[in-house]
Order: structure tokens, then C-alpha cells, then sequence
């Protein structure tokens, strides 16, 4: 490895969306339903190659996860990145499939290597990373749809993670069976609903060619998948089929009952895929690292998205989805004026709320997830499609008038079993045009508003806040977007949109080493969650 100068640093684009990714991988252990057509067994992780960059770091530490958090840790420093923000994931199979008591020991590990000391149990690890030198600020964790139960996302929860990355690959049933994938649509349906409801952040990995489908049937897949409120992930890795040796797929290639996408046709669908993502969802990843000797047929490259990046550059308003918009891959920015703008849009069975922090040419500087879950006959009179609020780095200042849109409560659209509801309408903290405003809306029997892990109808939970731009050392105030406020300003417009709600309680699905923030903000730990009446 080239040893940067001092302050350069090396593969900047490595930390560009503001966090450090520590990535683990699990050792190989077979998929319970069997093995997928396009799946090689080549003894490693399922559906890995023994010279993927990643497989051969884990294979040399044999598969340690503390080993492999510090051996990245310590290549991150090398090439002068910070690693206090760490973003954690675990990779390399269904991670709900292992051995549970290897679940948690696995992730203790990785803790204990991030905090740099042993600890007794996870809860422990997970206290001492929030103040340690590498802090957790985001776990990631992959699984298949049909293996992630509720007793799976509370184990996750107790784990501290964050999100959670499903192999959806298609959403057809026909090709599931022609493929061997041995789950349903409707389990990815279940699984989303699962996760959304208790907070995780949401990532499909979505593979076109697949036998039985065609460029046409790709994409009304990815418009469906982006339609139907069923599914609306929130990242998105596009991994085209390839045909690789020792896959059954392979067999089929030879006589001639497979053929993959051209490259050019590859770049093209892939074109119209990134024209059709919403703002709301990130595409985390192009194309997989698989060395071109493990190739049988399909594209090789794995270079792909910069070409299709640059085809895109000539044309930025086709193009919405948030990697493509962040501050750190836009540079040349000069306008550092930003607002939050809101965009809503309901998902399995609820209401999410997405706010984005963009200039005027809608570069992404920070964005929040919030959910409404199950809202019923709660209805606030609040138009918020653009927040009146005009900030610059470095100065906050409201909009011209200070205030938001006029807010007014149509009491006859409360629910009407007063019994279980609790609404205290407070006007002396009332704003301009507000004529009543609600602060506290709860269930009366079950008062925290959650029911075991999960929200209950009308619980507020924020999946995610996050920064973009280059990764900033914690307590630092660099050159970038980080640590300007951004983060606080969108943190009060989602407790401003609650209230508006009628939700009284807001809890956030926080990473371990990010639980320090919050407390200043006026949150508490609960039940895995930061949790603050508002």
C-alpha cells in the first residue's frame, strides 16, 4: 500500500458520505433452503469468490471478527481517514441463520475491537464504545426475507443495529422458483413491514437478468418495487447476474439456456434504473467485486458505475436517487445555502416522512427518516411541502419570517376512543397562527406508546439521521458540512412535524456510539431505543 503524505487522504471517496465502513464477513456456512442457480460453492461465504478482495482479508484472519475490525481500522488510519465514526457491517451470509449464541458473540467482538478493550457481555461493549476512540455509529446486518422473524429484529436491536440489508434479488415468484430461491414475494413483503415498523433502515439487493426475466420485466420490477407501498426500500445494491464458476447457473450457460446481459445492455438498464429511483433511496452499489478468473460469462467490470455516473453528469435533473446528489461525490460546490425540504409517502402500513437538507441546485448536504406508524384518524391541518427554513454552513437563520405554515388542529377528526388517547394542548408555547397545538398523544394503557419493540399505531420513530460529505474527526469543525448544525436543525423539524402529527413521543433508532448526541438534544435510552417527550 502507497503511504499517503502527511494530512493526504488516500481513497477519499472511501469515507466521502460522512462515515468510516468497517466491513466483517462471516464464515461460510450453507444456506439452509440450499443453494441458489447463480450462486458458486467454492468454499467461501455463499455466493462469494475465494479472491474477492473482502473474502481473502477475512480468510487470512480466519474469519476473527475482532481481527478483521481492527485490521480495517488500522488500514483506514494508514491511509489518514478518521475512524471515530464507524460504520459497521457484517456481511457474508444470512446472519440470522447462525447460531444465535454466535450471533452475539460475533458482535461483542467486533465491539471489543472497536472499543480496544474487553468487555464482560454486549451491553457492556455497547457502553463503552459510546465514549471510545472508534465509535459505532451505524451496524448493518444481511439476511434473506424469510429469515427475519420478530424475535430476529429484537435479537438486532439488542445488537445495536441499524439497518438491515435483504436479498430480494426480483420480485416474481415464478423466477424464485425457476432460481431455487426457496422464499416468496410475500416474505420480502412481511420482512420490510417487520423492519420498517421497528426503526431499521431498509436495503434491497436487487439482481436483473435473472433466468426468466428480460430488460422489460427488470424494469417494471424496479417501478414496482418503488410504486407499491409494500415495498419503498430505502438503499438499494444493483448486482446484475453473472455467470460464475461452480454455479449451477453455469451448466445452463453451456447449453445455451442462459444467456446474461451485454455490457452495453448492462450500462443501459442500469441507466434507466438510476432515472427511476426516488429521492428518498440511496443506491449503496453497482456491480460485484468478482475477479474476472471466477468468470464464466456476463460483465466483468466492476468499474461500471463511473461510466454511467458521467453519462448521467450530462443530464443531474433525471437523476434523484441521494448517492448521486451528495455534497462529497459533487464537487465544485460553491453554494453552501441550504433548506429542508419534506417529502411524504406511505409504506407498509404507514406514513414516512423524508427530509432533506439541499441547496438550490438540490446537492444533499443531511437527511432524516421518520415514521408515523399505523396513523389512524389523527389529522393535523399543516402544509409542509418545502420547510420555511434558510440556513448557511456555519449560521443558522429561520426563513423570513421565522415561523412555519399556519397549524390548526380539526378536533373532529380526533379519534373518537378518547379513552385511549391523551391529547394536551398546550397554546402558551404556541407559535404564530397557531391557535392550539398538541404536545403529548399516547395510548393510556401502554403509556411509553410501544408495545414490546416495535411502535405501536401512531408512535413516531426516526430511522435515520445522517450527514453527508467528507468524514470529519468527532468534536471537529472542518472545512465540510459536517458538524454545522445540520443534524440539530433536521432533528427539531421532525419533532415539529410530530407534534404537528399528534405524537407526543419520538424514538430514535440510534447507533451505539451516536447515543451521546442525542442525549444532548434531550433523549434517553429505552428498550434499545433514544426515546424524549415532546
Amino acid at each position: 500500500m502507497k503511504i499517503p503524505k502527511k494530512n493526504e487522504i488516500r481513497k477519499p471517496s472511501k469515507t466521502k458520505a460522512g462515515v468510516t465502513p468497517v466491513a466483517v464477513i462471516l464464515p461460510p456456512q450453507k444456506c439452509k433452503h440450499g443453494t441458489c442457480l447463480f450462486c458458486p460453492t467454492l468454499d467461501v461465504p455463499q455466493s462469494y469468490t475465494p479472491k474477492s478482495p473482502a473474502i481473502m482479508r477475512a480468510m487470512s484472519l480466519r474469519y476473527d471478527a475482532g481481527k478483521q475490525v481492527k485490521a480495517r481500522i488500522k488500514s483506514f488510519e494508514v491511509m489518514n481517514h478518521p475512524t471515530d465514526k464507524i460504520e459497521l457491517i457484517i456481511m457474508g451470509g444470512t446472519f440470522f441463520d447462525y447460531d444465535k449464541k454466535f450471533q452475539e458473540r460475533f458482535v461483542k467482538e467486533c465491539f471489543d475491537a472497536m472499543n480496544e478493550k474487553v468487555s464482560k457481555n454486549i451491553k457492556e461493549a455497547q457502553k463503552i464504545n459510546e465514549t471510545a476512540k472508534h465509535r459505532c455509529v451505524a451496524l448493518c446486518l444481511e439476511t434473506r426475507p424469510d429469515s427475519c422473524s420478530d424475535k430476529d429484529i429484537e435479537r438486532a436491536l439488542n445488537f445495536g443495529a441499524t439497518r438491515v440489508e435483504l436479498g430480494v434479488q426480483i420480485i416474481d415468484d415464478k423466477i424464485y422458483k425457476k432460481v431455487g430461491r426457496g422464499h416468496s414475494v410475500k416474505d420480502v413483503v412481511d420482512a420490510t413491514k417487520r423492519l420498517r415498523d421497528a426503526g431499521f433502515k431498509i436495503g434491497y439487493h436487487l439482481m436483473p437478468g435473472l433466468p426468466g426475466s428480460n430488460i422489460k420485466h427488470d424494469l417494471d420490477m424496479i417501478k414496482k418495487v418503488f410504486s407499491d407501498s409494500k415495498f419503498k426500500p430505502d438503499q438499494i445494491k444493483i448486482y446484475p447476474c453473472q455467470v460464475i464458476k461452480g454455479a449451477e447457473l453455469e451448466k445452463l450457460f453451456y447449453e445455451g439456456k442462459y444467456k446474461p446481459y451485454t455490457e452495453e445492455e448492462t450500462k443501459n438498464l442500469i441507466i434507466e434504473i438510476l432515472k427511476i429511483v426516488p429521492s428518498y433511496c440511496r443506491v449503496m452499489r453497482i456491480m460485484r467485486e468478482i475477479p474476472p478468473e471466477y468468470m464464466t460469462a456476463g460483465l466483468k467490470r466492476i468499474d461500471l458505475r463511473k461510466d454511467i455516473t458521467e453519462e448521467l453528469r450530462k443530464n443531474v435533473k433525471d437523476v434523484k436517487e441521494i448517492r448521486f446528489r451528495e455534497i462529497g461525490f459533487n464537487s465544485g460546490v460553491r453554494d453552501f445555502n441550504w433548506k429542508i425540504e419534506k417529502i411524504e409517502y406511505d409504506a407498509s402500513g404507514g406514513k414516512e416522512i423524508f427530509l432533506q437538507a439541499v441547496n438550490k441546485d438540490n446537492i444533499l448536504f443531511g437527511l432524516l427518516r421518520l415514521r408515523i406508524k399505523g396513523k389512524k384518524n389523527l389529522k393535523i391541518g399543516y402544509d409542509t411541502k418545502s420547510a420555511n427554513a434558510n440556513n448557511k454552513i456555519g449560521k443558522k437563520e429561520m426563513g423570513s419570517s421565522g415561523t412555519e405554515p399556519n397549524c390548526l388542529i380539526r378536533s373532529n377528526n380526533i379519534c373518537n376512543k378518547s379513552k385511549y388517547l391523551n391529547v394536551l394542548l398546550n397554546s402558551s408555547n404556541s407559535r404564530v397562527g397557531m391557535a392550539e397545538r398538541p404536545t403529548q398523544l399516547f395510548d393510556t394503557q401502554c403509556p411509553s406508546g410501544f408495545v414490546g419493540s416495535s411502535p405501536t399505531p401512531g408512535a413516531a420513530i426516526i430511522r435515520e439521521l445522517h450527514v453527508y460529505g467528507q468524514a470529519e474527526k468527532l468534536g471537529s469543525l472542518g472545512k465540510g458540512v459536517q458538524h454545522k448544525g445540520i443534524g440539530k436543525e433536521l432533528m427539531k423539524k421532525a419533532e415539529e412535524i410530530c407534534l404537528g402529527e399528534g405524537v407526543g413521543e419520538v424514538r430514535v433508532i440510534s447507533g451505539v456510539g451516536v447515543r451521546g448526541y442525542y442525549r444532548k438534544l434531550g433523549y434517553r435510552l429505552k428498550n434499545n431505543y433514544m426515546v424524549k417527550r415532546i
